[in-house]
Order: C-alpha cells, then structure tokens, then sequence
C-alpha cells in the first residue's frame, strides 16, 4: 500500500503531542532537541516547515546530538555508509504538478490560502541523521554562545522587528484590534531566556496581522481558529528560539488547546503541513527585518 504522507507526518505529530506533558506543562518533543535547526548534511541547507519538525521529533527520539542529515544515496555518494538494520525517518518535499496531473484531487498548495499559485503535491523522502552511519565519532560538542551574548543577540534581533510593544500586568497577549504586544515586565521572568522565549511567540502572533500575513483560518478551521494559530505560534516560536539559540519556554496555557489541535488535526491530515509551514512564513517575515537580511538583498 502506497505511503500516505499527510496522514504519516500527521499522526507522527499527534502522537508527540499526547505525550507531550511533564505534569502541568505542555512541552512536546519538538522543545527538547538541543542539536538547533537540522540541516541538509550534504549542501548545509537547513531544513524547513514540517521538517523541521519531524527531525527535531526523531533526533529526540533516537538520541541522536547532530542535526545532519541525507538520505541513503547522498550518504553513500559522499563516501559514507548507513549502518545495516538503521531506520529511516521520513521528510517531506513539495513537488510542483503539471498539465493533467495538476487536477489530480491529492494535490494542494502547501498554504491553502485560496491564491492561484502552481499545484503541489507532498512527497516522501527517507533520510538518515549522521549517528547512523559505520565509523561515526560525534565530533566535539560545539560551545554554545555564552549565556549575555545570546541575550544581546535576542535583543538586537527583537528590536529590529518594528513591533509595537508594551509593558506591563501579568500576562503576554496580542491585541490585534490595536496592532500591539502586551508584555509582563521583565523583571517578573525566570531570566532574560524565558522573557524572549514568550516575547517570540507574541511577536509570531504579531506577523499573523492583517497588515503583514494576514492570517485567518477562520473559515477552515472556524471555531476552532483561534487555538489552530496558537499552534501556529507555538511552531514558529520554537523555530525562532532554536535559531536564535534560546530555550523554549513551556506555555501552561497550551494545556486547554491541546484537545482542539488534536480534535483538528485528528479531522484534516493536511492541517499541521499548513501549521508548519505558516509558522516558517512568520520566522521567515521576522528575520527579514533584520540587518544581515537586508546586506543580502542588495
């Protein structure tokens, strides 16, 4: 029978999520990969999307410390060899349909925001992380940025997002009726991770605004739309905190959305490929405000 890659990536994702408590506090796997963004171990591209996701999911699942990864011929072809009986852990890539196969009714756009772009369908790749091969030796653990370094840089990077912020009360909240991000004050953090790590997510929310990405899921996912952006904004904020080499803060309050992510997810294979990737357009929208992406650009 023929791989069905939704309904794999989906369930995939299901499955962390019910495991995904530590009493009280929601924190699925996808927070606990300490190896950052997994990357293409041949062209050093980093994975994107749901992929990013799926291989946080089996690095923490295989113990596995690097984030390099191929598939079985790119690792043979650069002279290196899977170990025999490892398991594959599956990724997606998007291929453009044409011509009659465009109408085939298993293709969709990655979004399904309703614009006119090319058909897409989702297909399966199986890659292996660099601990599966013959003759790995984990190189030495790279020393991560000292703790006031990594703060600067939070700091540099969220000041550069034209963000309206305020501070104040005890709770962290956007209000799009006003374009602004509510923040406790500083003071009241663990430490100056924590406050960035929830800054992130408010400030993903903040790229959903009908002025920027315009998010509304409103009219797929109806009542439930409210809680689909939340996971939207946990995604992308965990992406966020492990580029910017932050520890994800849990979200006590995730607990109570928890029963509508999987009551969606659960009711459309497609939903948590859109989750992902809306999440990805937030990072994208928020690093593009920054110095290093402007150089580029010219």
């Amino acid at each position: 029978m023929a791989l069905d890659i939704y309904q794999h990536v989906t369930d995939v994702v299901i499955r962390q999520i019910e495991k995904g408590f530590e009493g009280e506090a929601f924190k699925p796997l996808w927070h606990r990969s300490g190896s950052g963004m997994p990357k293409n171990a041949i062209n050093q591209k980093a994975y994107r999307g749901i992929n990013v996701v799926l291989l946080w999911i089996a690095s923490v699942e295989a113990g596995c410390s690097s984030a390099r990864w191929a598939t079985y011929r790119a690792w043979s072809a650069a002279g290196r060899q899977v170990r025999k009986g490892e398991r594959s852990t599956i990724v997606v890539f998007w291929k453009k349909l044409e011509g009659r196969a465009a109408d085939d009714a298993d293709a969709q756009a990655d979004e399904d925001d309703g614009t006119n772009r090319p058909r897409m369908v989702a297909k399966a790749y199986r890659v292996f992380a660099e601990e599966q091969l013959e003759g790995y030796e984990p190189p030495p653990p790279p020393v991560p940025l000292p703790e006031d370094e990594r703060i600067q840089a939070a700091e540099l990077f969220f000041n550069n997002v034209p963000a309206d912020v305020t501070h104040g009360g005890s709770q962290a909240f956007f209000v799009p009726s006003v374009d602004r991000i509510q923040m406790p004050p500083f003071e009241v953090f663990r430490d100056a991770l924590a406050y960035y790590s929830v800054r992130g997510h408010e400030t993903v929310h903040w790229t959903g605004h009908q002025a920027r990405l315009n998010r509304d899921f409103s009219g797929r996912f109806k009542s439930q739309s409210y809680a689909f952006e939340e996971l939207v904004a946990e995604l992308g904020a965990t992406m966020l905190s492990a580029s910017l080499g932050l520890e994800m803060e849990p979200r006590p309050d995730h607990a109570k959305y928890i029963s509508s992510w999987l009551e969606v997810l659960k009711g459309d294979k497609r939903a948590i490929m859109t989750a992902a990737s809306q999440a990805q357009k937030a990072v994208d929208l928020l690093w593009s405000f920054q110095p290093e992406a402007a150089a580029e650009t010219e």
